[in-house]
């Protein structure tokens, strides 16, 4: 789409594809793919039928091989408003592009055959992209989570501060979530199969008629065009269709991605508002219109907005998949021309989004040790109480004293009179004995076995998969940077 043409300016179009996701995956569920692999299966058909004995000639195999490409989408869309018929209407499209072959096009095949292959065929290459750009997520997170590993920071509950983490820490929170969507990916690449030649109800009668009651053959037939494609199955039964709970499984899995990174850019919008991690913010980036000292977390925030739509797509592919009537029905063609390639495009746009601003973040250690002092005295109450009792001092006085000054340090923060000044209170108070306050608030000791667990995970989940995909880990792609 020529965004100069005045033209392309009066019609909608989907923020997906021109704000959003990425070039590469727009292209995979473009109607050329799309037709260019129906006419790849068409002669992934006619070959195999030919090789197992049916009247198919060379020449008309070569024939369609040299038009598989050059398809008039304009034939193909006058046909179909005769028709009413998208797959018949490329079928005469092609038929008049390779007339030789025009006999033997489809032979023995439904619909389903090049609708529902084509699509198995491009969800396998989307999830291979999506998976290629996750483990790129992964990585970042992983470099970020091992160079702040030993940062103190406050750690929160309810929101509320409770004990401390580090930075680095909480960021292998974000990456374990990761892994665990990579893993579900994996999987669904790993069970995706081919539906094959199964005919108009799944039970393979045409092609049983063609090779004249030879199943041997009717099995090869399938065989042969599954792995022309590089799958080594289809699946074992069907209707018309392969199940559209495979379809639910995929978005499904999308879906769980896109939890994922709505919990990771909501976290950083909230620590952004504490001032202590960012996103990356560009030098002529403006946070506002209005407000010029603004600096907003816009990707975050658009990530979050990206994942609230690709999250709500499951339920309508749950529901597509428990309608099915039988052994097919076509209610579940115009929604699924809708949720699936929408599913992997905003994935993929939210993946884009978690590259950027994972190999971004920008972290203000001094920020966060400020808010560390603010509230580590009352973090460090029972430590304060071990090393007083130790130095001689009554337990139980010690702690009617503790309590009495928290009290009133908490009072005098809420009352906007001044910072958190426990430790002052108990420094002067002649009841307490002569401590190491330095030593005992140490932000370091509170951290429990974050920096452990930190390198615990790196070694053991993040690098296997770092090495597994080290020549797939995908860059960021910022073609599409609009709010």
């Amino acid at each position: 789409m020529d965004p100069g043409n005045d033209c392309m300016h009066e019609v909608y179009d989907n923020p997906l594809i021109v704000r959003y996701a990425s070039r590469g995956m727009a292209e995979l569920w473009s109607p050329r793919v799309k037709f260019s692999t129906w006419r790849r299966l068409w002669i992934a058909l006619a070959r195999a039928e030919r090789r197992l004995g049916l009247a198919v000639t060379a020449e008309q195999v070569a024939e369609m091989e040299s038009q598989a490409d050059a398809i008039d989408f304009a034939a193909a869309d006058a046909y179909e408003r005769r028709f009413r018929h998208d797959v018949m209407a490329h079928i005469h499209a092609y038929g008049d592009a390779a007339p030789v072959a025009r006999p033997i096009i489809h032979l023995g095949a439904t619909s389903c055959y090049v609708t529902d292959n084509a699509d198995l065929i491009v969800i396998r290459q989307a999830l291979a992209m999506v998976r290629d750009k996750l483990v790129g997520a992964i990585a970042a997170l992983a470099s970020f989570a091992g160079r702040w590993k030993d940062l103190p920071c406050l750690g929160y509950t309810h929101f509320q501060p409770a004990q401390l983490v580090t930075v680095g820490k909480r960021a292998t929170l974000w990456c374990h979530e990761l892994v665990l969507d990579l893993r579900e990916i994996e999987h669904r690449l790993a069970e995706l199969k081919f539906l094959g030649v199964k005919g108009t109800t799944g039970t393979q009668a045409s092609f049983l008629a063609l090779f004249d009651g030879d199943h041997a053959k009717v099995d090869a037939l399938d065989q042969l065009v599954a792995q022309e494609f590089g799958f080594e199955l289809t699946y074992p039964v069907s209707g018309q269709t392969y199940s559209r709970k495979v379809d639910a499984q995929v978005v499904s899995t999308l879906g769980g991605l896109a939890e994922s990174a709505h919990r990771f850019g909501s976290d950083l919008r909230l620590l952004a508002h504490e001032r202590e991690v960012e996103e990356p913010f560009e030098a002529e980036q403006i946070g506002s219109s209005a407000m010029a000292y603004k600096r907003n977390p816009m990707r975050a925030e658009r990530m979050c907005s990206l994942a609230r739509f690709v999250s709500a797509l499951p339920a309508a592919a749950s529901q597509t998949a428990a309608t099915q009537w039988l052994e097919r029905t076509l209610d579940d063609s115009a929604i699924r021309r809708l949720i699936i390639p929408q599913a992997f495009l905003g994935v993929d746009a939210i993946l884009n989004l978690y590259l950027s601003v994972a190999r971004g973040l920008v972290v203000h250690p001094a920020v966060i040790a400020r808010h560390v002092a603010e509230e580590l005295p009352f973090m460090a109450t029972e430590n304060l109480l071990m090393a007083a009792v130790s130095a001689g001092g009554d337990r139980q006085d010690l702690h009617a004293r503790i309590r009495e000054h928290s009290l009133a340090a908490a009072e005098r923060i809420k009352e906007g009179a001044g910072g958190n000044d426990l430790l002052e209170r108990i420094r002067r108070d002649a009841g307490f004995p002569t401590l190491d306050y330095d030593a005992i608030l140490d932000p370091a000791r509170f951290t429990g076995r974050s920096a452990v667990q930190v390198e615990h995970f790196l070694q053991h989940e993040v690098e296997p998969l770092v090495r597994k995909y080290a020549d797939r880990l995908a860059a960021p792609d910022d073609s599409a940077v609009r709010v």
